[in-house]
């Protein structure tokens, strides 16, 4: 069973940073991609970033720029730095994780941007 545990969310100001977290365990294939999405209230839930196990990165257009996605693949881990946070970027954040079986969520951070 793999298991994805997300951290590092909270509340911070317009303009501010956040760093987020996410650990893999379990078992899943070491080739794999891992990102990161997020789904605000109403709205559905997009990709913010994705990182595959060889570090080729895909970002979503609009958030290129503020949001820098990094891989440890010695810890399973990956990390989502966000700068420049706007109201907007208000969500839950998710970590995932998809190998050649199936695909994985983690259960969701929340992030609070207050203008």
């Amino acid at each position: 069973q793999v298991q994805l545990v997300e951290s590092g969310g909270g509340s911070v100001q317009a303009g501010g940073s956040l760093r987020l977290s996410c650990v893999a365990s379990g078992k899943f294939f070491a080739i794999n991609v891992m990102g990161w999405y997020r789904q605000a209230p109403g709205n559905h839930r997009e990709l913010v970033a994705s990182i595959t196990n060889t570090g080729s990165i895909n970002y979503a257009h609009s958030l290129k720029g503020r949001f820098t996605i990094s891989r440890d693949n010695t810890k399973n881990t990956i990390y989502l730095q966000m700068n420049s946070l706007k109201p907007e970027d208000t969500s839950v954040y998710y970590c995932n994780l998809g190998d050649s079986l199936d695909t994985y969520w983690g259960q969701g951070t929340q992030v609070t941007v207050s203008s």
